[in-house]
């Protein structure tokens, strides 16, 4: 059947609102929603976002009632050192936060710290953010929520809904970069934001992904939500921030590995059905070729 999908609109709390209505037999009979997640982070150099992201998460996440921890997974940098003490002042503090530090020989790269401190979560719900603040820790409930009540087994934070957006300006080069790899996604992912980093899911779901999972690049979520056949996947609606502080590690090589990982995971998705595709598409545009020769000729 078709895929049954919701808008989302953000409240003042963070949370998210439910445009379509619920069906009531599917509400008396869902499971009781959890009230706890755990959050990990991948860092890498990003000392001065530390301290305001756990605060902000934690009061985001007392305002809404739930429970949760904060997972650091740093890759060794310049700045590991600082955002240890950091973490270590935090912990002092009495926030519930922990962090794991990386060194070079066990990996390196975004996708494999998410990996990482996914491994490293106590709670069943795990969710995934940047530490650079352009994803804002008060939209933390409202992403997590679609998973924590049951509603969905994938969850994205996305600007691409209604109630969405970015917070800065955007060139008219990004904004055409982002709307192309966005439809370059969706026969395998039905997200209208499928690069977003800022997800939600349960480990139970990530499990159907272990030993196919492909850490290269920065695309973690779109990997998940593909090879672990999440479904139903629910975009919330999110307003994606300018950096804090620190620099963006988005690069020419990060483009040319989404490619490689979209033609894996058409391949994943469809298999021999899509190689019979190409066939036949190559055949139909020899044939067209053929007839315009002719034509011309």
């Amino acid at each position: 059947g078709s895929r049954k999908r919701f808008k989302w609109e953000a409240m003042a709390d963070g949370g998210v609102r439910s445009r379509a209505g619920a069906d009531k037999s599917t509400a008396t009979s869902s499971p009781k929603p959890l009230k706890e997640l755990s959050v990990i982070v991948p860092t890498y150099n990003e000392t001065e976002n530390i301290r305001p992201l756990c605060e902000r998460l934690f009061k985001a996440l007392k305002a809404a009632g739930l429970e949760g921890d904060l997972i650091v997974v740093d890759d060794e940098s310049e700045g590991t050192a600082e955002t240890a003490k950091i973490v270590k002042e935090l912990i002092g503090e009495g926030f519930p936060v922990q962090i794991h530090c990386r060194k070079r020989s066990e990996g390196r790269g975004l996708s494999s710290a998410v990996l990482l401190g996914f491994g490293l979560a106590a709670r069943s719900v795990i969710l995934c953010m940047d530490a650079d603040l352009q994803h804002e820790p008060e939209s933390v409930p409202g992403v997590a929520r679609p998973v924590l009540e049951g509603s969905a087994e994938f969850s994205v934070g996305s600007r691409n809904v209604d109630g969405g957006g970015v917070g800065f300006e955007w060139s008219p080069l990004r904004r055409l970069t982002s709307l192309g790899a966005t439809m370059l996604a969706w026969p395998v992912a039905r997200s209208t934001d499928p690069m977003s980093g800022f997800f939600c899911t349960r480990k139970e779901v990530l499990s159907r992904g272990d030993g196919k999972l492909n850490t290269i690049g920065f695309k973690i979520g779109l990997e998940i939500m593909v090879r672990c056949r999440c479904y139903p996947v629910q975009d919330v609606a999110i307003t994606f921030q300018d950096r804090a502080a620190g620099e963006s590690k988005l690069s020419a090589k990060q483009y040319k590995l989404y490619v490689e990982q979209l033609i894996s995971l058409y391949w994943d998705r469809y298999g021999i059905s899509l190689l019979v595709f190409l066939l036949l598409l190559v055949v139909f545009v020899m044939f067209v070729l053929a007839r315009l020769t002719r034509a011309i000729l």
